[in-house]
């Protein structure tokens, strides 16, 4: 009998067959690892494929699985809805191939929604239905700061308005000599770092240290905008936006298995595409669409522009991630962005608060102020950063580390104002002649004067989705100095002429800049005698 049992001990052991039999659990949209032991020899990142699938019984997840060093390979899976799941690998090695086990995704804790996707057209929601307003920053190299300066970055965040991040998985030079990476992304075929790079060896310990920042974003409800790559190797000794074809897909492939599980993550192909001059159009469609392939999650994927605009209407590309500081200025410059590519619209670079000598960073915080207004205004979305040193030369765009200007703490009131209007987001009204009213028609309006100084207004609102009588509820909105003042009397509006509603009474304005109103149905909107939308 014990020769038999070692018997078939042995054979289970040959043929990888190995149950793991130990109970786990891991929440909705948490990640589970599998860790297995296999070969070291060779070169496991090239030589080894590892994958598994993931199984409640009514869904199938295909899951690639990556080598960690050591002789760890690892397999990250986050499981899209409660239930028990079943898995099992497969491999080109014995020692890797039909391991299985099983485990019990639990309901999400509080605060875990799930990842981001488009919702309604023009806007984002996470999985469980909870819509997701970004207001981002960008700080391209805070994670190749060192210790120190990324959790002073981290505490900083923590406390800002900022629910998204734009931020660089390679390290650029600017400020590395002060600075120096602290890891490299691959292993060096012959010299030191940072040339002669082995572009088919990884270095587990520099992804290692991503997905710990990654995680940490994650937990503090932010999402990490990832890009893949960018041209500011200045000095051209890194190399690493000149990598070949062969060598981007095995890139792409590791990003993707080590960190498609982090439910936070976006992926960003690259900051001012067209400044890298190694790679085509042809070469940013390949990748894109190669992300969009072997992503199993479908996360949030976009390209970024210098001076030329990328072909925003290609398919795998999700979201328009657009710098354009002209555009951003006014809505009714902003708004053709969104009616070209019916897509999100988020101007990650709208320009930057600071005082640089370069001009795309040299807004005041009033202006800054005023870019995401109209972004909002214009149904889409404005992006943040800053260029202001301090004594040690630190700015935040490049390291993080402390905000300094004076526009995030009316970013902080603008995300109140995002969060409380309608879930299905803010969209323009009557984009053929009036830009400077947004909302949702007959239900919420938000009307921004920007740079004009009213001192009254007669209000006026497209008749869609309005009916004689309708009455509303109005506030008025300083958004520099971050107050809101109710109008005493409510507004009732009726109708006047082919197209408009018009209130009886003008509303008192502050005569001052930066000045908004928000509009809240007191009554039924669409009920009847409801005025649909006319053809012009």
């Amino acid at each position: 009998m014990r020769l038999w049992r070692a018997l078939a001990l042995l054979l289970l052991a040959v043929c990888g067959a190995a149950v793991q039999a130990t109970e786990q659990a891991t929440e909705q949209w948490g990640i589970h690892e599998i860790e297995l032991k296999g070969p070291a020899d060779g070169n496991p990142f090239v030589d080894v494929q590892l994958g598994a699938r993931f199984s409640d019984g009514a869904q199938t997840v295909e899951v690639d699985g990556f080598y960690d060093g050591d002789g760890v390979y690892r397999v990250r899976f986050m499981p899209p809805r409660p239930g028990r799941w079943t898995w099992v690998t497969h491999s080109n090695r014995w020692p890797l191939t039909n391991k299985q086990g099983e485990f019990t995704a639990t309901p999400p804790r509080p605060g875990n929604h799930g990842p981001v996707g488009v919702r309604h057209g023009h806007h984002f929601g996470h999985a469980d239905g909870t819509p997701y307003k970004p207001v981002g920053t960008t700080m391209y190299s805070w994670g190749h700061r060192g210790a120190a300066l990324e959790e002073q970055t981290l505490k900083t965040l923590a406390a800002s308005p900022f629910n998204k991040v734009r931020m660089l998985v390679f390290p650029q030079t600017a400020g590395t000599d002060k600075h120096p990476p602290p890891l490299w992304p691959y292993e060096a075929s012959s010299g030191t770092p940072p040339r002669n790079w082995d572009y088919a060896r990884f270095n587990p310990a520099f992804f290692r240290h991503l997905e710990q920042r990654v995680g940490q974003l994650r937990d503090l409800g932010i999402e990490a905008d990832l890009i893949l790559y960018h041209p500011y190797d200045d000095k051209h000794e890194w190399g690493f936006d000149s990598m070949t074809r062969e060598q981007d897909d095995r890139y792409a492939r590791y990003l993707v298995a080590r960190l498609a599980a982090y439910r936070n993550v976006w992926w960003s192909l690259a900051n001012e595409f067209d400044f890298i001059r190694t790679k085509t159009d042809a070469d940013w469609a390949h990748l894109g669409q190669l992300l969009q392939r072997i992503d199993p999650y479908n996360h949030l994927r976009s390209i970024h522009n210098g001076k030329r605009i990328y072909n925003q209407a290609e398919g795998w590309i999700t979201h328009v991630s657009m710098q354009h500081g002209m555009a951003a200025a006014e809505a009714s410059r902003a708004v053709l962005f969104r009616e070209a590519w019916r897509k999100p619209v988020v101007f990650d670079e709208l320009k930057y608060e600071g005082k640089h000598d370069r001009r795309w960073a040299q807004l005041t915080g009033r202006q800054m102020v005023h870019a995401f207004w109209s972004t909002t205004i214009a149904g889409g979305y404005g992006g943040h950063s800053e260029f202001i040193p301090d004594a040690d030369g630190l700015i935040w765009l490049a390291q993080g580390v402390k905000l300094r200007g004076e526009s995030p703490p009316r970013l902080a009131f603008l995300r109140q104002i995002l969060d409380m209007a309608p879930a299905e987001g803010i969209d323009p009204i009557d984009t053929f002649e009036d830009v400077f009213i947004a909302g949702q028609p007959g239900r919420y309006y938000l009307v921004y004067f920007g740079q004009q100084a009213p001192a009254e207004w007669l209000p006026k609102l497209y008749l869609t989705g309005l009916r004689d009588g309708q009455r509303f509820k109005a506030e008025v909105i300083d958004t520099w100095a971050m107050t809101v003042t109710p109008v005493k009397e409510p507004l009732q509006f009726s109708p006047q002429g082919r197209y408009h509603f018009v209130a009886r009474n003008a509303i008192k304005l502050p005569g001052r800049l930066g000045i908004a109103l928000r509009l809240t149905a007191l009554d039924t909107p669409a009920g009847s005698g409801a005025r649909p939308a006319l053809d012009d």
